[in-house]
């Protein structure tokens, strides 16, 4: 499972430009499931038939966020925006993956006190990433207006501490094709969504969910740690104590019913979890919960330090724990 993790979270997908991810989840998944399918966003769809009748989704995104080429001054430097929420910050001194090139994030500044001032109210308009090129004719060639980047950064495992970008939502990815490797004759139809453009307002999965319209889905993304150092002191998600319920975000409340079930499945498997309250963000739970009629919904968690950064960090045990609850819920949850 490391190894589909690092593929996975090395692999170039912005939000939008999905494509490579997916065909490593097909390569996971040869002869796993009973089929797939791309809808018109992108989507890449698969099912596991059940014998129930019943339908149960669970989704990932598979896009990450990145930076947008917005403009190339006359001596080849780029100016960017950025793609999903993410600051300045974690990009300074980064290198940045195009498809055709690879570029240094930095600051720009004429005198000490221009840095200075630069560096201390930093935004993108002060901001400019180096490709090597020395004209707008140059840069226009490998990286035109248009060309989205991500960071540039490789899987590294320490102990089970696993660290890369594009964790958010890679491993979710992962967890995923786990859950469909280890099922076998499952109960209910099991559809999984590796959605796309979650990281700009979760357009993919509003598709996925109108099209599929299970009797409950189930989000698998990341949430915030509070584990390091002077961490945000309203959360309780750290790693190491298994995958997190769910009960609300900024973006939904998660079904009272699904989460009780995972609570219920988990203390009779005895399954680590723990339990979620984010006061930021969200997940593509809101975006099915408000599709067509409603689907049910709610998220599992895998807790995560540095998120949006480079070195996005999880634990092992974690995943390992997800996969575990999501078997039992797809298999008695609905």
């Amino acid at each position: 499972m490391i190894e589909t993790i690092r593929k996975l979270a090395e692999a170039y997908g912005p939000s939008g430009r999905e494509e490579d991810v997916h065909r490593i989840v097909l390569e996971e998944l040869k002869n796993h499931i009973d089929g797939y399918k791309f809808d018109r966003v992108g989507n890449l769809i698969v099912w596991k038939d059940g014998k129930s009748g019943k339908k149960v989704m669970l989704d990932a995104h598979s896009d990450e966020i990145g930076l947008v080429v917005t403009n190339i001054d006359k001596n080849g430097f780029l100016r960017v925006e950025t793609v999903g929420g993410v600051p300045p910050h974690p990009y300074v001194g980064q290198r940045v993956k195009f498809p055709q090139c690879t570029g240094i994030v930095y600051v720009e500044g004429e005198t000490s006190q221009d840095m200075k001032k630069n560096f201390s109210n930093l935004s993108f308009d002060v901001m400019y990433v180096d490709i090597g090129a020395s004209s707008y004719e140059e840069a226009q060639k490998v990286a035109p207006i248009g060309t989205f980047g991500v960071y540039d950064s490789r899987f590294m495992q320490n102990g089970d501490f696993l660290t890369s970008k594009a964790m958010d939502d890679r491993v979710g990815c992962a967890v995923v094709i786990e859950v469909l490797k280890r099922l076998n004759s499952p109960n209910n139809t099991v559809y999984c969504s590796f959605s796309t453009q979650e990281e700009i307002g979760l357009m993919g999965a509003r598709v996925a969910g109108y099209d599929i319209m299970p009797e409950a889905c189930i989000a698998i993304d990341v949430t915030a740690s509070s584990d390091t150092p002077k961490a945000f002191k309203r959360h309780a998600m750290v790693l190491k104590k298994g995958p997190a319920i769910k009960v609300k975000d900024r973006a939904s409340i998660s079904d009272r019913k699904i989460v009780d079930k995972l609570i219920e499945l988990a203390e009779e498997s005895g399954i680590p979890y723990q339990m979620e309250v984010l006061t930021m963000g969200g997940t593509n739970a809101a975006a099915f919960q408000a599709t067509a009629s409603g689907i049910a919904s709610a998220t599992v968690s895998i807790p995560t330090r540095y998120v949006h950064t480079p070195s996005e960090t999880v634990h092992l045990d974690d995943i390992k724990n997800c996969v575990n609850l999501l078997i039992e819920y797809v298999q008695k949850g609905v």
